[in-house]
C-alpha cells in the first residue's frame, strides 16, 4: 500500500518508520540534532512550512500535510485492502 505524502510522491507505508508533527519537532533537542545529524537525507516536499516529519531508512521527508492526515489516509488504505 502507498500513502500520498506531498507533491507527486507516494511511499510504501511499510517503509515508513515515523510520522511526527511539526510542533513536536520545534520543541524537542533530540528530534532537532536527529534533523541536523540526517540534513543530506531531508527532502522538503513543503512549499510553505513543512507540517509533518516522516521518516524512512533512505529519507526524512518534510511534508505539507498533517500527520494526522497521514494517519487517517493509511488506515483507510488498511480499511479498502481488507474489502
Amino acid at each position: 500500500m502507498y500513502i500520498h505524502i506531498g507533491e507527486d510522491l507516494n511511499i510504501k507505508a511499510k517503509d515508513i518508520i515515523a510520522v511526527l508533527d511539526k510542533e513536536v519537532v520545534q520543541n524537542t533537542e533530540k528530534l532537532k540534532e536527529f534533523l541536523h545529524f540526517h540534513k543530506k537525507k531531508i527532502l522538503n516536499l513543503s512549499r510553505n512550512p513543512f507540517k509533518s516529519v516522516i521518516i524512512t531508512d533512505q529519507y526524512v521527508y518534510l511534508s505539507p500535510i498533517a500527520s494526522g492526515t497521514l494517519k487517517k489516509r493509511s488506515t483507510q488504505t488498511n480499511i479498502q485492502e481488507l474489502s
